[in-house]
């Protein structure tokens, strides 16, 4: 019997039979030397399952060999089998069928249980001409050797394994870093209705905050700050470059794999100028082989959302072709308590149906290149577009209806990406792109609409927002690029340090048809720019043998803006302002133990005004070119546990704390119908956060729960809100929580099978509308509010395959929640979603 093992991780290979444990390094000789390499438990097989033989073949007296690539996970299950060399006549369905069913003790990366990829070959005789048993399992991957049946021939069998990767998942390497990073992993979300918005809002230190259903806007608040002050990455390029928006609630979380918040301390690879933190959206970084997935839901008021999403690999040629599409369709004609006039026209409170807050956005990119060859490890170019529409229904503060306001947004655009490993310890990853983004901000309706959708006052002239109407149309062209380079003297070693060079280069100019109507100066047919250069290096430090982890970084962030002025006397004054800023940070890691370790953080950040923010929307937002760049010093300490599964189950727990001292606070501030964003000059914010967590042995129960508290306070004594010095920032809540629990049934009709029970508990603390001095008055508050939500879904997995229904309750008390102005949200939601993954 022949058996060849490898194990490949980290760039480093250990060849030998699988029976002997990779062993540790030798110590190091000098102060300097390289940590240890990592000592590493290969997969067992406890549960092999025979594969009957194909009856096709069988006839034809045939026999065959399948090369299947298996992913086993770290409970020891086989979550993908793929036929590496298809062999047909049945032989490849038999073969995954069968290895789908295998048990595996789970590989340990230091004692850790870490993911494996497993090359394993099936192979199919006909011992003395009669059907054969499944391979005997070899002995590197096997408890006890399984035995032939005792009427049918001994057979001879060559077996082939390799252990392909046994190592840490990108996941794990995150949440061991030194970095001020939270993992969300999305594969249940992508089962269930619920989005990047939803799925994010579970997180401690996180709260996302909407002014209504499916596609309205929405504000993520980390630690504290809110707004722009925390930005958005998808594979490691800006949102809003990406071909979806500025809005992360509103992408399909189907086309995403994990979510990594980054809390106040932002890495310089994101090139990227953040106050408050970052969320960066990974999508499916696997690119061999063949798959295709999709989606569908079906939800309360009128919502219908539909992604799918296909690639391939030639692995001859490295050639690699992969494509996505979305579609999302919302009547969010859900329930609201207005006051509406009676027949004496006195106000009264009344329960009304919106009838105009549709929401349609669409898009689709394709990307194609070559991975993993000699002279690039990825050379891919994608091209994108995207287009949404919006109904408006009411103002600010929900006191007027609209029956006709609307806006719309599209963007097209592409990116190219390189990166390459560069001897000796070199790698480049580059990427650069073009995105062009138009919005539309139409307010021309001639009827004033009350809250049951009735006309009831023919305006004297059109405009339902400001008289004499409004067609605004602002067109954006973004060209950026984002270069990260590393280099680590000696591969695998201590030491690393990185260079990251990100400019930007943003040309704004727009029309308002109304205006030029009526012969009037146009204020957006100005032309606007703004040049950003955002440039960091970072050391990191490795020690004591991979427990201590530090990563040292400095900023320079370097912004021109150019922007002409309509004056009163009808002329264009030319604009015009430079700033630089310097900024500095450290991330410290300290495994104290295995499963217990404690992080500690600091940046001296800055963030530049952001194009909206400096020259508005063209829809609701007004320019401000006063705006001054944003500083913060940002302090973060939190301490992690996370056991290994025991006879008690696994448990993890977190605590942390954070600070946020911020001078030059952007906040975007209503007035009327419209908004403007400001300089709040200073602001403080201190929290807590933590969580715990337990689930049972077998993963048949789960439960976890989290909180955050947080107290953001100006701390101006000068300027517009210096009568409001120590009082809290109002739009925040102070208090959240989540909670939920699960139960996991596994094997009901088939061995893969799954049953997930899942209930979901969140709860937001009261909080004010207004500056605390303006006084308690009741209609100036929002009570505290508590929601329920519960999940059942079922998975069906077969061979390569994956099915999934849910159904989803959401808000199940039908509680009235409300966003950060007062406007009431959706009430009880039931939603059902079927995806499917091949």
């Amino acid at each position: 019997m022949a058996l060849l093992s490898s194990i490949c991780f980290g760039g480093l290979a250990h060849a030998g039979t699988a029976q002997a444990e990779a062993p540790a390094a030798t110590p190091p000789t000098a102060p300097e030397a390289a940590p240890a390499e990592p000592v590493i438990e290969l997969p067992k097989l406890l549960h092999a399952v025979e594969a009957p033989y194909p009856e096709e073949a069988e006839r034809a007296q045939l026999e065959a060999n399948v090369r299947l690539r298996l992913r086993v996970d770290t409970q020891g299950v086989v979550t993908q089998a793929e036929v590496m060399e298809p062999v047909g006549y049945g032989f490849d369905e038999a073969a995954r069928t069968a290895a789908l069913q295998f048990r595996f003790t789970p590989a340990k990366r230091n004692g850790v249980p870490a993911p494996a990829r497993v090359t394993y070959t099936y192979v199919f005789q006909l011992p003395g001409r009669s059907k054969a048993v499944a391979a005997t399992p070899p002995p590197a991957l096997s408890s006890a050797p399984t035995a032939a049946s005792p009427d049918e021939a001994p057979t001879e069998y060559q077996e082939d394994v390799e252990v392909t990767a046994v190592g840490e998942t990108r996941a794990e390497r995150r949440r061991k870093s030194a970095e001020a990073v939270q993992v969300i992993e999305l594969e249940q979300a992508g089962m269930e209705s619920a989005d990047l918005g939803t799925a994010l809002a579970r997180t401690e230190g996180v709260d996302v905050r909407r002014t209504g259903g499916l596609g309205s806007s929405a504000r993520i608040s980390i630690a504290g700050l809110s707004d722009d002050q925390v930005r958005f990455f998808i594979d490691g390029v800006p949102l809003e470059f990406a071909g979806y928006g500025p809005g992360l609630a509103n992408v399909p979380v189907n086309l995403v794999q994990q979510m990594e918040v980054f809390t106040g301390v932002v890495p310089i690879r994101f090139g990227a100028d953040v106050l408050g933190g970052a969320v960066e959206l990974v999508t499916d970084q696997d690119v061999r082989g063949s798959a295709v997935a999709g989606s569908y839901e079906l939800a309360s008021f009128n919502t219908h959302r539909f992604t799918a999403s296909g690639r391939h690999y030639q692995e001859s040629t490295g050639l690699m072709v992969r494509a996505h599409g979305f579609y999302d369709d919302a009547r969010n004609d859900y329930p609201v308590n207005v006051e509406v006039p009676n027949d004496l026209g006195k106000p009264v409170p009344v329960e009304v149906r919106r009838f105009h807050d549709g929401y349609r956005a669409g898009g689709a990119s394709v990307e194609a290149g070559f991975v993993d060859k000699p002279w690039a490890r990825r050379l891919l170019v994608r091209g994108f577009f995207n287009a949404a529409g919006r109904d408006i229904q009411n103002d600010v503060n929900m006191e007027s209806a609209y029956g006709e306001v609307t806006t719309a947004d599209g963007s097209a655009g592409g990116t190219l990406r390189y990166s390459r490993s560069y001897d000796p310890g070199v790698s480049v990853d580059a990427v650069g792109g073009y995105t062009f983004r138009r919005n539309r901000f139409l307010d021309i309706g001639s009827c004033a609409y009350d809250w049951y959708g009735r006309c009831f006052l023919t305006l004297p002239q059109p405009g339902e927002i400001t008289e004499g109407g409004t067609e605004r149309y602002v067109n954006q062209h973004t060209a950026f690029a984002r270069l990260n380079a590393a280099w680590t003297p000696v591969p695998g070693g201590a030491h690393t340090l990185r260079l990251a060079v990100s400019p930007t280069f943003v040309a704004r100019t727009g029309e308002d048809r109304r205006l030029q109507a009526n012969h009037q100066p146009d204020p957006l047919s100005a032309p606007r720019g703004v040049t950003s250069l955002v440039t960091g290096l970072e050391y990191q430090l490795d020690a004591i043998d991979g427990r201590l982890q530090n990563i040292a970084f400095v900023k320079d962030y370097l912004q021109d803006v150019r922007a002409q002025k309509l004056l009163a006397s009808a002329e264009f004054l030319d604009q015009g302002r430079t700033a630089h800023e310097l900024g500095l940070g450290d991330s410290l890691r300290l495994r104290i133990t295995p499963a217990l370790s404690a992080k500690a953080s600091y940046e001296w950040a800055t963030r530049l005004p952001r194009p909206d923010e400096l020259f508005g929307d063209g829809n609701l937002i007004d320019a401000n070119l006063e705006l001054q760049p944003e500083t913060s010093h940002n302090f973060n300490l939190g301490l992690g546990y996370a056991s290994e599964e025991g006879r008690a189950g696994s448990f993890r727990a977190s605590v942390g704390g954070f600070a946020r001292l911020t001078d030059q606070l952007i906040i975007l501030i209503g007035q009327g119908s419209s908004f403007t964003y400001q300089n709040v000059y200073g602001s403080r914010s201190l929290g807590g956060m933590g969580s715990v967590g337990w689930t049972s042995p077998g993963r048949s129960l789960s439960l976890d729960g989290n909180a955050t508290y947080q107290d953001l306070r100006n701390t101006s004594g000068e300027g517009n809100y210096a009568e409001f010095k120590d009082q809290r920032i109002p739009n925040r809540p102070y208090l959240t929580a989540n909670g939920s629990a699960q139960v996991r049934v596994s094997g009901l009709l088939k061995l893969q099978d799954e049953l997930l029970v899942t209930w979901r508990t969140r709860y937001v603390d009261g909080f004010l509308l207004s500056w605390e001095a303006l006084g308690n008055d009741e209609k100036l508050g929002i009570d505290s509010q508590l929601t329920h939500g519960l999940a059942l879904t079922y998975v069906i997995r077969d061979m390569t395959s994956r099915l999934s229904w849910t159904l989803d309750f959401q808000n199940l008390t039908n509680a009235q929640t409300y966003d950060f102005y007062g406007v009431q949200r959706p009430g009880r939601l039931i939603a059902a979603k079927f995806t499917l993954e091949r």
